[in-house]
């Protein structure tokens, strides 16, 4: 069975582009590549990949969880590459996976969810400006995924850099914000960190199925991948910091505050003895009857508050 592609292509060697409706159709004369998008959740693809080229690729670009890696063999590449999910409703550090096999003439790449770097090269395909070749193809796909990347990876910088700003003044409701951008960073780097390996791999092959320009360029993304990858790390040991620093804070403000209640209890504890010792209910009580000893009891009370507070004041408890 021939499952139906999301889209698909025959560049030619003059630029010239054919849409193809039959995947199964023979290969035109002056083919450069023909680009096969199918769509995982469309009956028959795995089968229809594994007849068309190894049971291994087929399994690779069909599984449903990956990680970005680049898998030479003897015919071509295995590629696995993650993007940003810009779909409506979504979030940007859900990443998106599309799996590629990348063989001379031939490009099959498959995907679960929509991918607008493949959307942006359909788009340019469309319009007659196709990459060149199929190395061409992969550096330029490799590009979008970053360019796309970066606003997403300066957001979080950005959110990071309000909440230090922020923490000057307060401390109280920013540690849900700051977990929320950790979350955010150890999703990204989980996967932008094994693409910058894959594509610096992919750079340093030496198969020759890609043209030098094409190895500069795909070295070009690798470095702006690593430079996203250092910007994730500079996030997470900025959020780590200044989750110690909030942590240090309502520390220091919840010592404070048991400093002043156990003085307040300190002071009141010998002036809660006394007022228990004089109003025990039996005989001989001093001042029972004398008309001015509450008034002085209440005094001395004071006296002694004022005593106890200086004592603390002096010895710099509080």
């Amino acid at each position: 069975m021939t499952p139906k592609p999301i889209h698909a292509f025959d560049i030619l060697t003059d630029g010239s582009v054919q849409r193809l409706e039959d995947i199964a159709a023979p290969e035109p004369a002056h083919l450069a590549y023909r680009w096969i998008h199918l769509d995982l959740a469309e009956p028959g693809v795995r089968d229809w990949i594994a007849q068309r080229t190894d049971p291994v690729v087929a399994q690779a670009l069909t599984r449903q969880d990956t990680r970005p890696s680049v898998n030479p063999l003897d015919d071509g590449h295995i590629l696995i590459l993650r993007g940003v999910n810009l779909n409506p409703e979504s979030d940007p550090e859900d990443m998106v996976s599309i799996r590629i096999w990348l063989a001379p003439n031939l490009i099959i790449s498959t995907r679960v969810r929509r991918l607008m770097a493949v959307v942006g090269i359909r788009e340019q395909v469309e319009a007659g400006h196709p990459p060149a070749s199929a190395g061409a193809f992969i550096a330029k796909l490799a590009a979008g995924l970053t360019e796309r990347m970066d606003p997403v990876v300066a957001e979080l910088a950005d959110r990071i850099d309000a909440l230090e700003e922020e923490s000057v003044d307060r401390a109280a409701g920013l540690r849900g914000q700051l977990a929320d951008i950790r979350r955010a960073t150890i999703a990204l780097r989980r996967y932008i960190a094994p693409q910058r390996d894959a594509l610096a791999k992919l750079s340093a092959d030496t198969s020759g199925r890609f043209e030098r320009p094409v190895q500069i360029h795909l070295r070009e993304t690798a470095d702006q991948v690593t430079r996203l990858v250092e910007d994730l790390d500079a996030v997470r040991e900025r959020s780590a910091i200044l989750n110690d620093q909030l942590v240090d804070r309502r520390a220091e403000e919840m010592n404070a505050n048991m400093l002043v209640l156990s003085v307040v209890a300190a002071i009141f504890l010998p002036l809660g003895f006394l007022t228990g010792l004089l109003g025990i209910n039996v005989g001989g009580m001093p001042g029972a009857d004398y008309a001015w000893a509450f008034y002085i009891v209440c005094a001395l009370c004071f006296l002694i508050a004022i005593g106890l507070t200086w004592w603390f004041r002096f010895k710099h408890w509080f």
